[in-house]
């Protein structure tokens, strides 16, 4: 497997019992779903443990460049992954707003779906919702292997 040039790391906000929660998505720069997390906070701490996950994930490779919008808990996670050697020291952090519309396209899809849905009553079921969802739009993209696109 060859090494993935960037990422395209976005957060988008999904309403579950009246409250907004905050959806991070990560694509690479083929547009192919790398990974998600749902998280009640947007913070370094939030943005960090959805770092690390996408990078402990079995189809994930380090990146050489990760580009985010102007979140401003991103370069202070970043700094902490790099402190704590999660992330090489050259993985460069590119702020800008106009760079992610993979991932933006990407969560058109997901808020299709969730808006119809009359709300989601808990956090839980709303992260096993979107793991559902995610799945499809994974299979969709061709990313699964053994399933045509």
């Amino acid at each position: 497997m060859s090494k993935v040039q960037s990422w395209r790391v976005d957060e988008t906000y999904i309403q579950i019992k009246g409250e907004w929660q905050d959806l991070d998505r990560a694509v690479d720069s083929k547009g192919n779903t790398l990974d998600f997390m749902l998280s009640a906070k947007r913070d370094r701490q939030a943005a960090a443990r959805f770092c690390r996950k996408v990078l402990k994930a079995q189809r994930t490779q380090a990146p050489q460049v990760i580009t985010v919008a102007k979140n401003a808990a991103y370069p202070a996670a970043m700094e902490t992954l790099k402190a704590e050697e999660t992330i090489a020291g050259e993985t460069a952090l590119s702020q800008s707003k106009y760079f992610n519309h993979l991932v933006e396209h990407d969560h058109r899809n997901i808020k299709r779906i969730v808006k119809p849905m009359m709300g989601l009553k808990s956090f839980n079921s709303a992260s096993r919702t979107l793991r559902g969802i995610e799945a499809m739009q994974m299979i969709r993209k061709g990313q699964v292997k053994g399933i045509s696109q």
